[in-house]
């Protein structure tokens, strides 16, 4: 089963990339760069979800 925060970081990812189009778009820079960082930290929760999934697998076995 994959963790949560994998989750949570798909959803935050896409959240930002929404952001990041729609501060183009309208030439919102800050918005732009809200999603930019959105996308970054929504890469780090899918990274620690991925990690934790992998010592759950190991420590199963």
């Amino acid at each position: 089963m994959a963790d949560d925060k994998r989750y949570e970081g798909k959803t935050e990812n896409l959240k930002g990339k929404f952001k990041e189009g729609a501060g183009k778009v309208s030439g919102d820079e800050q918005l732009e760069n809200e999603g930019k960082v959105d996308q970054k930290t929504g890469k780090i929760k899918d990274t620690i979800g991925k990690v934790k999934d992998t010592v759950k697998d190991v420590v199963s076995h």
